[in-house]
């Protein structure tokens, strides 16, 4: 892939656009089109589509069947619903990606109740926070299974994800330590994004099945053009492509001002195959790719990022065979990035291995059904930079961080009671410039819930209790970082070899609620709600130098252990569908804060902003219309001095215009709000999130 630049030429991003849509359509469908309908696999929320044979029939399936609450979570090891599940977890769906016309993380993780996203001004990179912690993988971040560990330090978000929202079909997301058996270090959490299969996108029958999006924003003038096309060998092997081209001017902000340096150009694109052995087993190999390219808001840097991630991921199963549930995922993620100044370019590189094998077995002890589930994972950061004149970047120096760990969980069921119980041993090590470092620890997780009623109304009715440990070790950046501060305040940073891991200890307590056939047999309600407390012991951060320095910015500055860091908090998320509409309410309330090893007490700066989010759709037309509106209320932040308060108000629209074309509008930031993100760095500067933007896409589906 070459080179795109960082001008802005719409009308030669069109013509680009076009072609490679052209291209992919030609290179993927190989016969005349046949019409077919575009709507059975996408208003099926997150449903294989073999079973939609018009857009009716998949609006009206979509319109009385299960909330997304009742769908299986992806990171679920046991098939378990988010509302069965006995921890904060959510669940995103296609349906809900296409209403939103996401163009970023950011927008795909909209009203997630105790999730926020920091973005670079450019939108494309991001850094996700669940619960107050962000950065160095307190959050894991899986596309496909594949760990994504790319970061650089700086004032900007340190944790850097790339993935174009229209590669995905799915995102599940829980929050806390219980997510201990997805990989090391998870102490904030998990967010897995799965991409699109060819079963998600062919009909039943069809043999292969080609699609083509195109969308324009009215703020930067963003043209996004997209191409899928997906071919059936038989019933044991598929493959599927996708390619995906932005190209975003600056937008404005809600005063009317262009906020400079916020467009970019970007190219993605995945190509997976599934394997089919046997009727009980599955191969998927899959390659995601991007190519990126951005200007800093001051003009004085160039970027140019390459990410490739390739997976392969095995699973079996037998119903006869109820002690086999074998799932063996292995992965390689490559990230370069250039950064371009007037002193030269440095490069930044990160080669992510992993390997991740687990089996889940079942059987019952009396009247205790159990669920046992065990496995290992490893994990290695191969980190390389190469600055100007030679050698590594101080601020993000070289070295290799590797990870493993085993674990082992039980899932007990007796009528009434439900316990989780489970340990984790995880182990590290740390090389690079002289430094040698490793840890070890067990962590512990122990969950009850009860279902203590019976009545009609209340039997969906659980409560939970949870304690849960979480490990995570000091990464290559954190522990090794050194130089001297660029501009006008020329302090040192200064390595610390004696880094400790992060130990996570949280409690957590939710209550689970589901009833449908309230007032008619075709609607329910869903409602999951939980208070946490984390307590985070060795809490990594940097801390300043010698206190008496005379100079306006401090003598020097390290990263060090805290003696911990506190943060506590709300969530909510909740739906009532009535078949014809839907109203659902999300919120999140967090507080928390560090306290050095003096017994000093600091905001922790990566608290995110009191939320609320309410949403309504309405649908018509015999459910081919669905109209509807978002409203989200942000607090004023403690810790940024620069982001108050602010309320957004979302409109959309989507129409099936007949089973071959379906077209969706947007208007988000309705009333022009001038805001900040409450993650912004305000030593940066004010950095104003976009005002006002009209979506218009349309989508074309040809197959036989």
């Amino acid at each position: 892939m070459g080179s795109f630049g960082t001008g802005r030429a719409p009308a030669t991003a069109r013509a680009s656009a076009a072609l490679l849509s052209g291209v992919a359509l030609a290179a993927l469908a190989g016969t005349p089109a046949m019409a077919q309908d575009i709507s059975g696999q996408q208003a099926v929320a997150g449903q294989n589509v073999d079973d939609a044979g018009t857009a009716k029939a998949a609006a009206e399936k979509n319109a009385k069947g299960a909330t997304l609450l009742d769908r299986v979570l992806l990171l679920s090891r046991t098939g378990e619903t988010a509302i069965e599940s006995l921890s904060s977890s959510s669940h995103i769906d296609q349906e809900q990606l296409d209403r939103r016309m996401a163009s970023t993380v950011s927008e795909m993780l909209y009203g997630v109740p105790g999730v926020a996203v920091q973005t670079g001004a450019q939108r494309v990179r991001s850094t996700i926070n669940i619960r107050g912690l962000q950065d160095a993988g307190r959050v894991a971040v899986l596309v496909d299974g594949a760990r994504q560990n790319f970061g650089i330090m700086g004032h900007d978000a340190e944790s850097l994800l790339f993935i174009d929202p229209d590669l995905v079909k799915q995102v599940d997301v829980i929050r806390g330590p219980v997510a201990n058996t997805y990989g090391s270090g998870a102490i904030g959490g998990v967010v897995a994004f799965e991409t699109k299969d060819a079963s998600d996108f062919l009909h039943d029958g069809e043999t292969w099945a080609a699609s083509t999006t195109g969308r324009y924003e009215t703020n930067g003038q963003g043209w996004t053009t997209g191409a899928t096309g997906a071919y059936r060998f038989n019933d044991a092997a598929d493959i599927i492509a996708n390619i995906v081209w932005r190209d975003y001017g600056e937008y404005k902000d809600g005063d009317g001002d262009r906020v400079g340096g916020t467009g970019f150009d970007m190219l993605s694109g995945l190509v997976k195959t599934t394997i089919r052995p046997t009727e009980n087993s599955e191969l998927k190999l899959g390659w995601i790719g991007s190519k990126d390219d951005w200007s800093s808001v001051g003009g004085d840097e160039n970027y140019d990022v390459k990410q490739n991630t390739f997976t392969a991921r095995y699973n079996i199963t037998d119903e006869d065979r109820k002690w086999l549930d074998l799932h063996i995922n292995t992965s390689f993620s490559k990230v370069d990035m250039d950064r371009e100044r007037a002193s030269g370019i440095t490069n930044y590189g990160l080669d992510t291995y992993g390997l991740d094998i687990w089996n889940t077995s079942r059987f019952d002890t009396g009247e205790f059904s159990h669920e046992v589930t065990y496995g290992g994972d490893w994990l290695m950061d191969d980190v390389a930079t190469h600055a100007p004149g030679g050698g590594s970047d101080f601020f993000n120096p070289s070295g290799k961080r590797r990870l493993w760990g085993a674990y082992i969980q039980d899932k007990v069921t007796y009528d009434w009671l439900e316990v989780i119980g489970g340990l984790r041993y995880d182990n590290y090590s740390l090389k690079g410039n002289g430094v040698d470092n490793s840890g070890d620890r067990v962590s512990p997780r122990i969950t009850v819930g009860v279902s203590p009623f019976d009545s009609e109304a209340l039997s969906g009715l659980q409560f939970y209790g949870t304690y849960a440990e979480g490990y995570r070790a000091p990464t290559v950046a954190e522990t090794l970082i050194s130089g001297i501060h660029p501009g006008g305040a020329p302090f040192p940073f200064l390595p610390n070899p004696n880094l400790k891991p992060e130990t996570a200890k949280t409690w957590e307590f939710g209550t689970n609620y589901r009833l449908n056939g309230i007032f008619n047999s075709d609607d329910n309600i869903r409602l999951k709600a939980a208070y946490f407390h984390n307590d985070v012991d060795d809490f990594i951060g940097f801390q300043e130098g010698n206190p008496t320095c005379s100079t306006p910015w401090p003598c020097s500055q390290q990263n060090q252990n805290f003696a911990n860091a506190k943060i506590e908090g709300f969530e909510l998320q909740s739906l009532y569908d009535a078949g014809w509409g839907y109203v659902g309410l999300s919120a999140s309330v967090i507080n928390g804060h560090k306290t050095d090893k003096s017994g000093i007490r600091e905001e922790l700066d990566t608290i995110p902003s009191a939320q609320v989010t309410g949403q309504l759709g309405l649908r018509f037309l015999e459910d081919r219309l669905l109209v509807g509106t978002e409203v989200q209320y942000n607090a004023a932040p403690r810790g940024n001095t620069v982001a108050g308060d602010y309320t957004l108000v979302n409109a959309f629209a989507q129409y099936n215009v007949n089973d071959n074309l379906k077209v969706d509008f947007r208007v988000d930031n309705l009333f022009d709000v001038t805001y900040v993100n409450a993650l912004s760095d305000p030593s940066t500067g004010v950095l104003y999130e976009p005002g006002i933007t009209l979506k218009l896409g349309a989508t074309m589906r040809f197959g036989g």
